[in-house]
């Protein structure tokens, strides 16, 4: 398990993913090891209807989706991840849980460096937690980051 050699941090974007991206630099730093950020655009749902989806073509959309992320990672390699740092993204479609646990194994990575939103009650029944269920079904270690930028005085 140690030295860490390829560290994954997947992200959504948010502030909390921020957090872990920054952790998952610094880590990627301390052990010389690759860093791989990535986004998983999750499906766009397709209501079959009589007459079609009018004027919508999902393709390009999620096409767009993806060329969106991989600038948003590019940016965030360059603005929160130490110059020093080996690193790369990885842009992948569908449900987001079960891609990360897929890379991983795929990337033979040893450490997933995941962000926690504190989502409870009502929210987390709903949505439930990627960073949970990557918990229970990936075959590494998971390292759950909580950022709270308003407390440590750094936006995202």
């Amino acid at each position: 398990m140690l030295p860490f050699q390829r560290i994954l941090c997947p992200t959504d974007f948010s502030e909390p993913a921020c957090g872990a991206t920054r952790a998952a630099g610094e880590l990627a730093d301390a052990f010389s090891a690759e860093l791989i950020l990535m986004h998983v655009v999750g499906a766009i749902p397709v209501l079959d209807t009589p007459t079609g989806i009018a004027g919508f073509d999902v393709t390009a959309y999620q096409r767009e989706l993806a060329e969106s992320a991989q600038r948003s990672l590019e940016r965030r390699v360059k603005e929160r991840v130490p110059a020093g740092v080996r690193a790369r993204t990885l842009v992948v479609h569908g449900d987001a849980a079960h891609e990360i646990a897929r890379v991983a194994e795929e990337e033979g990575v040893d450490l997933i460096v995941l962000a926690t939103h504190g989502e409870t009650g009502w929210r987390r029944r709903i949505f439930g937690s990627v960073t949970e269920k990557v918990i229970r079904i990936s075959e590494c270690p998971v390292l759950t980051v909580q950022c709270h930028p308003e407390e440590n005085g750094r936006p995202c």
